[in-house]
């Protein structure tokens, strides 16, 4: 199948069709391919695109990507590959979702950016977010899943689920040295 075609998603899907054939899909990418940056890059594709084929709040999802440990300064995450508007660069570790998430390995679901403490606003569009640790096999983390949505509530349980086990398969797919 080439690959343009995983990131085709037939209308009329429920939310948990929709993640089990993206898992899929991913997998499938992932399989001959240990490069973080390419996989990071078609993973976003594919969220975004399967999101983005269901009804509101999902279609609603405006930045899908990863931040990644940097090398340089381990203390920060920095911009990985991404689908949406342009983006903050780098993100402390302990500093908004994408930090907190980082810094605790738990995921981080923000029904309201505004009310979660020290909220980091790179798009005044985001209403709501949900971000994931990626982790490597041996269990370091080397980044985030993140994903921001314009409604309120945009992402809930299902998304949790179904985007945890999205980053393991991402974070064991990969070669992150």
């Amino acid at each position: 199948m080439p690959h343009a075609d995983l990131s085709m998603f037939p209308p009329g899907q429920s939310k948990e069709q929709l993640y089990q054939s993206l898992l899929e899909n991913a997998q499938a990418l992932l399989e001959d391919q240990r490069n973080w940056v390419a996989n990071c890059a078609n993973v976003s594709s594919l969220v975004w695109h399967g999101l983005h084929s269901l009804p509101s709040p999902s279609d609603k999802v405006n930045w899908a990507g990863f931040y990644v440990r940097d090398r340089k300064k381990p203390e920060q995450l920095i911009l990985g590959p991404f689908m949406g508007k342009i983006a903050c660069q780098t993100i402390r570790l302990g500093k908004g979702v994408c930090g907190t998430a980082a810094a605790t390995g738990e995921s981080q679901l923000v029904p309201d950016v505004e009310a979660f403490p020290g909220h980091i606003a790179c798009d005044g569009e985001t209403l709501s977010e949900i971000v994931v640790p990626v982790r490597s096999a041996s269990g370091d983390i080397v980044g985030v899943l993140d994903l921001d949505c314009e409604e309120l509530k945009g992402f809930d349980e299902v998304d949790q689920k179904f985007l945890e086990h999205l980053a393991e398969l991402v974070g064991k797919g990969c070669d992150w040295e």
